[in-house]
């Protein structure tokens, strides 16, 4: 009685995780729904503006863009509890295979770009991964890929660059502030510009391989839309206005545009977050001043 309990808790608690994966997008469709204005064919728009809240430089605006954030990332929660619930050393499940082979790559990632030290690096590269790659495939069902907003890749950026300064201050501000005259001295203006152009050059690599797909998806959906109106327009009745050229031909495109390229780019921005981190990362001196710190203490 007390193990069917159990397994009824625990069949529950499933249901509950895959609701918590699932409801987010259905949410998110709801809100698309509600906010979109009437619109005639194809159009081109950046994030829906829910509502924005007063403030006194600048008004806070909530879009489209910030909420498919919050909305993937609960997403994303659900689906490691869901893939850790119920994780046993002696009686592994299917689940519990697909979470060992996440932690096991992601682990492998680290080991195989960064310098030892990071080895406690992964679950932040996962997160980056997870959070990029879904957002980007949140396209899939009609909602706004959060990718797509200038604002929230620029944001990932700042966050890894604070990273990189932080990790090459390491040895401190000394050997940091020595770091911008190598190889010669007379680089150091641009080195100086090369350290602030990572986070943008990260932020507008991702943002505009992820937006550029989604304009030429539309862009190429509204061109078979006027393609089928051209060459079958003349047919009598529901034939003339039923849209053969756009079936198949967006979906296969789509495997590219929303799939691959999200996929990579995901992947793209956290290698770069790896090897920035890691380049950065003065091991020697790290290790040098630690040790001579040491000798000092004792």
């Amino acid at each position: 009685m007390d193990k069917n309990s159990k397994t009824g808790a625990f069949r529950a608690l499933d249901v509950l995780l895959i609701l918590m994966m699932i409801l987010p997008v259905i949410a998110g469709m709801a809100l698309k729904v509600l906010f979109t204005p009437e619109s005639q064919g194809i159009e081109i728009k950046g994030a829906l503006i829910y509502t924005s809240i007063a403030a006194p430089v600048q008004d806070l605006l909530i879009t489209e863009a910030q909420v498919n954030s919050w909305l993937v990332m609960i997403s994303i929660t659900g689906l490691c509890l869901f893939l850790t619930h119920g994780i046993r050393a002696k009686v592994p499940t299917k689940r519990q295979y697909i979470a060992e082979w996440i932690v096991e790559k992601c682990e492998g990632l680290i080991k195989g770009n960064m310098h030892e030290y990071f080895k406690g690096f992964a679950p932040f590269i996962a997160a980056m991964l997870g959070l990029s790659a879904f957002s980007s495939l949140l396209s899939l069902t009609g909602l706004f890929a959060p990718t797509s907003d200038l604002n929230v890749v620029a944001g990932w950026a700042i966050l890894v660059f604070f990273l990189i300064t932080y990790y090459k201050m390491k040895a401190g501000p000394a050997v940091y502030a020595k770091s911008f005259g190598e190889p010669v001295k007379f680089l150091a203006p641009l080195n100086i510009i090369s350290e602030f152009a990572t986070p943008v050059s990260m932020a507008f690599r991702h943002y505009g391989n992820i937006l550029s797909g989604s304009v030429i998806s539309v862009l190429i959906a509204a061109g078979l839309q006027g393609l089928t109106s051209l060459v079958m327009g003349r047919l009598p009745g529901f034939l003339g206005e039923f849209p053969f050229f756009r079936i198949g031909i967006p979906a296969v495109l789509s495997i590219y545009f929303d799939v691959f390229s999200g996929l990579l780019q995901a992947y793209i921005f956290s290698m770069l977050t790896m090897l920035y981190v890691s380049g950065g990362f003065p091991a020697d001196e790290y290790f040098k001043h630690k040790k001579f710190g040491k000798k000092e203490k004792a």
